[in-house]
């Protein structure tokens, strides 16, 4: 058995996106020791991809907004199955948090008058969203690195964490390897914070970058915690569809929110086609309105484009059924068109959205301020994961706490755009805050050496099998495939059973993958790694689907496409069984108090 070094902390922090780092920051500032394991370069974690910016009721750009109607926003976006009392945190946080950016460095847009500017997006009623040009994500993580380095936390780049240690049911700390040489570390905990993003790497089709399978999802799960709306998958509407390279790559919402639109291969605004009745009295009733509301005008109503992901999505979709796609399989966003409406637009699109500018003429050799994009949906964000306790994000496992896109709770259904940015840097503070106090409450857990060494003879076992292994890039890539087309924008139990079949077949298949040569650099080894987690997540969200029998946010099933009362009760959990299996329950959600329903009916006209 390979020797594995030994580091002691009192809080390790797995994951360094905004989740991560913000947490980071809050318990080195609490004075516990920090340790901080990132599977990429520090900097380079999913959160850049964010671009259009972090949703806040800052009221900087409409004085009619506030945190009841942010609230009201993201529960009737999440189709009210959201954990209620995430949503007021995150709603009365938000604000702060965003301040505090800023007394960091963070250099956001402003307003003539010199504050933080705000732009529309989906499904928020006003402009809510702080924002730098098309690259909020990478200033989040820019200023929040900056200050993580400030503190002095020791950060561990390029390490992949295999599993969770536990001591007597509590979190005890997690056995890693460096990516770079393959040696294995143990990190001892008083406290883990699980931040590791998202899953859409279990998807063909996907804006994640290639860290995104689902690791704390399975970490969490193999230790004990509970899984909870792994249902709810997010399909952006809007990604590169063409060339095939680029497939998936996400287009920012921010695009709609400045005036973009869609149209189908007719050149058709297919948008005001299909207006859901819950959004009619706040959508315009004609291009023109839908133009002034981009603009600022805030006696207009926002234009259909910027409805929830969920229904964009699934308009797109059928447009590209029924034949009036584009030439790749998309259909056309245009940006291009506002020249009708603005002078200099040409400077203005490329002063408003200078990435997507950039990414199209670097990857498609396409000028948006001249041409339309073609674009398509995309696998983006699962508003599922660790099931967590709303105020102090710890989990079901004492000692081990969750935020971010890996934890549940805050989307229900759907996530709002923009929301993910602030959801970072609110439960990323509270994860942290909560988990020094855990930490400094709770002696040093006892490391298991023996499941450390189990963890490690498991994740070597590829090399003894070698070249007569599976290759872990063909179960990965069929995955994929079969969860793309099974369980996808639209699905159905049928396909879902098959889909199921064809995950227990790819487990027995990933029993028996095989690595040659040595752990060094070893870019198969790390896949066979991944396989394991993307797995457990595949398994989790099909059962999820197959157990919610109606069509909600963004699960929609077109042999039960209506929702249900009765599944607006209740969340889906699952769980290990004592047996190793996936244990699927229904989880009653508590009735949401008086003041809160009250914002909820304000919000409704």
């Amino acid at each position: 058995m390979p020797t594995a070094s030994t580091y002691t902390y009192d809080v390790l922090v797995i994951g360094a996106g905004g989740a991560g780092l913000r947490a980071a920051i809050e318990a080195a500032n609490s004075g516990v020791s920090v340790g901080l394991i990132c599977k990429s370069l520090l900097g380079k974690a999913h959160t850049v991809m964010a671009e259009g910016g972090m949703a806040a009721a800052m009221a900087n750009n409409d004085d009619r907004d506030n945190w009841k109607v942010h609230f009201a926003d993201t529960m009737r976006g999440g189709q009210y199955v959201n954990n209620w009392r995430m949503a007021e945190i995150h709603a009365k946080e938000a604000p702060d948090r965003v301040r505090e950016l800023e007394g960091w460095g963070a250099v956001f847009d402003r307003t003539p008058d010199g504050r933080i500017n705000q732009r529309n997006f989906g499904g928020h009623r006003y402009p809510r969203l702080a924002h730098v040009g098309d690259r909020t994500g990478l200033e989040l993580i820019r200023t929040l690195q900056d200050h993580t380095t400030y503190l002095g936390v020791t950060v561990y780049m390029e390490h992949t964490v295999i599993e969770l240690l536990l001591d007597g049911g509590r979190a005890a700390g997690a056995v890693a390897y460096d990516r770079e040489r393959g040696r294995f570390h143990i990190f001892a905990a008083r406290a883990v914070i699980l931040a590791t993003g998202g899953a859409g790497r279990a998807f063909k089709i996907t804006s994640n970058s290639w860290e995104g399978t689902g690791d704390g999802h399975a970490l969490a799960y193999r230790a004990g915690a509970e899984l909870m709306d792994m249902e709810f998958i997010q399909f952006h509407p809007t990604g590169m569809v063409w060339p095939p390279s680029v497939r998936g790559i996400l287009v920012t919402e921010g695009v709609r929110g400045e005036g973009g639109v869609l149209r189908n291969r007719e050149g058709r605004r297919f948008m005001f086609d299909d207006i859901p009745d819950n959004y009619k009295p706040q959508t315009a009733s004609d291009a023109e309105e839908g133009w002034r509301y981009t603009q600022g005008d805030k006696s207009a109503r926002r234009p259909p484009e910027l409805l929830t992901r969920d229904h964009v999505a699934r308009c797109i979709n059928r447009e590209v059924k029924a034949g009036r796609g584009s030439p790749h399989g998309g259909v056309f966003l245009d940006i291009a068109w506002i020249k009708e409406k603005l002078p200099n637009s040409g400077e203005h699109i490329k002063r408003k959205l200078p990435s997507m500018y950039h990414q199209f003429k670097e990857l498609a050799d396409l000028d948006i301020t001249k041409e339309p994009m073609e674009v398509g949906p995309t696998t983006h964000y699962i508003m599922g994961g660790i099931r967590v306790d709303a105020d102090s994000q710890m989990s079901t496992v004492p000692g081990l706490f969750a935020a971010g896109e890996c934890a549940s709770g805050i989307n229900g259904a759907n996530r709002l755009g923009g929301n993910s940015l602030s959801d970072l840097i609110v439960f990323g503070k509270r994860a942290g805050e909560y988990a020094s106090q855990y930490a400094r409450a709770n002696g040093q857990a006892r490391v298991d050496e023996g499941a450390a060494d189990r963890a490690i003879a498991q994740s070597l076992a590829p090399f003894d099998r070698g070249a007569e292994g599976e290759n872990p890039y063909n179960i990965q890539q069929d995955l994929q495939d079969a969860m793309q087309r099974l369980v996808g924008i639209v699905r159905n139990e049928a396909e879902m059973r098959e889909a199921l079949g064809r995950i227990r077949d790819f487990n027995e298949r990933a029993g028996r993958l095989g690595a040659e040569g040595h752990r060094e650099y070893h870019s198969g080894w790390h896949t066979a790694i991944d396989v394991r987690n993307l797995l457990s997540v595949s398994e989790a969200i099909t059962l999820s689907a197959i157990e919610r029998k109606e069509s909600r946010g963004g699960h929609f099933r077109e042999d039960y496409p209506q929702k249900a009362a009765e599944f607006g009760t209740f969340n889906i959990v699952v769980k290990q069984a004592g047996d190793g299996s996936m244990q699927v329950s229904r989880v009653p959600i508590p009735p949401m108090p008086d003041h809160l329903k009250q914002a909820v009916e304000e919000q409704k006209s």
